[in-house]
């Protein structure tokens, strides 16, 4: 599916799964070369940034845990950035980019905009859009992080362990999905210099300020994830700490009982009590006294 806005003299075409006569007309119309207009086709697994005489080609991935709408966690675009038009091409609905066609498309007709005077801009917008998105699917994983740590100190230790291996997965396709921005967006920096002219700098410098943003807040719940699991495995093996002892006092107790037992059980002629009146019920007196005295002084060493 092809969307085309224009404003002030910029293009920005959206693709969305594209098809072979899109990609096509859009190389005759733009003067795409054919590699790049290959690999439009399909997704591709690497993040790049590739220099041409009349255009820029960036791959870049953006992760999405809430927001998504199909199986991939993590959402790419291409970005074909020429002079006056800004090719966008995704493989899957991106909330950020619908959003934003909504606002160049009601910033077109109020010619209110300030995107600037080249394509350069509008991909710096497009890109912080993308940023701040992935900001609200962080916000997402922190309330779910501080629910999952209420769980925790309410005794569902037990319960969360899958919930925090899961969150542990998510993050780290975050993290992978993110850790190539630095080196691509450093050579765009550089690129985009020379394409764009100095004026451009500034933007490019931001939108590698926003990376460094984003890893920051990444590196924030990882580090909470990484607490909270520590927290989940040290209360679950105090409680299974707990459990061990309460059964090693009770085999304590009870084994010189069973020894006592034993010792009434041998056949011999002068074996104490056995015979004389009421013996039954002073041997279980007698078992149940030493049970209770060895629990009082497990009480007073303090093991239970």
């Amino acid at each position: 599916m092809l969307s085309r806005y224009q404003h002030k003299g910029l293009t920005w075409i959206d693709l969305q799964s594209p098809t072979s006569d899109e990609v096509r007309t859009l190389m005759q119309e733009f003067g795409i070369h054919p590699l790049v207009a290959e690999e439009l086709l399909s997704p591709t697994l690497k993040p790049k940034v590739e220099r041409y005489p009349d255009f820029m080609y960036v791959i870049l991935h953006f992760p999405a845990f809430k927001h998504t709408h199909g199986p991939q966690k993590n959402q790419e675009v291409d970005f074909v950035i020429g002079r006056d038009f800004l090719i966008t091409t995704r493989y899957d609905t991106i909330d950020p980019l619908h959003k934003f066609s909504k606002v160049f498309e009601v910033n077109s007709i109020l010619d209110r905009s300030d995107i600037g005077n080249h394509a350069g801009f509008l991909f710096f917008y497009m890109v912080r859009k993308l940023y701040r998105a992935v900001e609200h699917e962080f916000e997402y994983v922190a309330n779910f992080l501080k629910d999952l740590e209420d769980r925790i100190f309410d005794g569902r230790e037990k319960q969360v362990v899958r919930e925090l291996s899961f969150i542990a997965r998510e993050l780290l396709s975050f993290r992978q999905a993110l850790l190539p921005h630095k080196e691509i967006l450093e050579s765009f920096e550089i690129s985009g210099r020379r394409f764009f002219g100095d004026d451009f700098s500034h933007h490019a410098r931001a939108i590698i300020g926003e990376y460094y943003r984003v890893a920051k807040e990444l590196e924030v719940l990882r580090d909470s994830l990484h607490e909270l699991r520590t927290t989940n495995d040290s209360l679950l093996s105090t409680k299974q700490n707990r459990i061990m002892q309460g059964i090693s006092v009770v085999a304590f107790i009870f084994l010189p009982i069973s020894i006592l037992m034993s010792l009434f059980q041998i056949d011999a002629v002068s074996r104490p009590i056995i015979g004389t009146p009421g013996d039954f019920w002073l041997i279980t007196a007698l078992m149940v006294t030493l049970a209770l005295g060895l629990f009082v002084l497990f009480k007073w060493k303090k093991w239970i």
